[in-house]
């Protein structure tokens, strides 16, 4: 099974990750330039795109949390001001926002895409690294090495009906057993590193500027020994999943 997907390396380090190009449905508004590095049964996808040029969007076709890696990317709904987005800084597109995307030279940007039939919320939603924490609740005793973390977040878009949480979360140095993966998880890591483990032991290890997808159900670990912030995508499918 497949524990983890490095979907970019802040220092341009070779990937090892698989990226086929293909459009996430019929109306995909970046359909030539998606690389998909993980597409799932119920919907979602993760993967990185280069994109140049302008695009107006009357209806966005789905859920899109956008990370850019390299170059500038200014997004901008109906209305509203401008969003320019430069390295290491993102937003969530809501399902239906009418969207105008503008890139004057080549952009790069990983990001996570889930299908969403009946949105519950549009609209454009920046994530910040300067996020409005709020503790959020810790690990159970029993999947820890070492002392409970000290966890924050800042949930600040959730999509009911597709079962969608984007924000920023931030938590103390921990470490945890390798156990079932609860959600599908698109993370960006801002601050720390992070080993995380698999089943035969190996690890593999990430830092700030790093993005990665871990799906629902894959067996991984963690390993922090600093303060780490990222940027997160979640989808709970509501699958039982056995914990270890």
């Amino acid at each position: 099974m497949t524990v983890a997907l490095v979907l970019h390396r802040g220092d341009g380090a070779p990937l090892s990750t698989s990226f086929r190009r293909a459009a996430f449905g019929n109306d995909d508004p970046f359909a030539r330039h998606r690389e998909i590095a993980w597409e799932g049964p119920d919907s979602m996808a993760a993967g990185r795109a280069s994109f140049i040029g302008e695009l107006d969007i009357t209806r966005f076709p789905h859920i899109e949390t956008i990370v850019v890696v390299e170059g500038s990317l200014t997004l901008q709904a109906a209305g509203e001001t401008p969003l320019v987005l430069g390295p290491q800084a993102g937003a969530v597109i809501a399902a239906g926002t009418a969207l105008r995307v503008q890139a004057e030279s080549r952009v790069r940007f990983v990001f996570c895409v889930a299908a969403c039939e009946k949105p519950t919320k549009r609209g454009l939603i920046p994530l910040r690294a300067d996020a409005d924490f709020k503790a959020s609740a810790s690990l159970p005793a029993e999947i820890l090495l070492g002392p409970a973390p000290q966890c924050r977040s800042d949930n600040v878009f959730t999509d009911d009906g597709a079962q969608y949480l984007a924000g920023t979360w931030d938590s103390t140095p921990y470490h945890r057993i390798v156990r079932s993966h609860r959600v599908n998880e698109f993370m960006h890591l801002l601050t720390g590193s992070v080993r995380f483990a698999a089943p035969d032991g190996s690890t593999l290890s990430l830092g700030a500027g790093d993005a990665l997808f871990v799906p629902q159900g894959a067996p991984i670990g963690w390993e922090s020994r600093e303060r780490v912030a990222k940027f997160y995508a979640i989808q709970n499918l509501r699958v039982p999943i056995e914990r270890n």
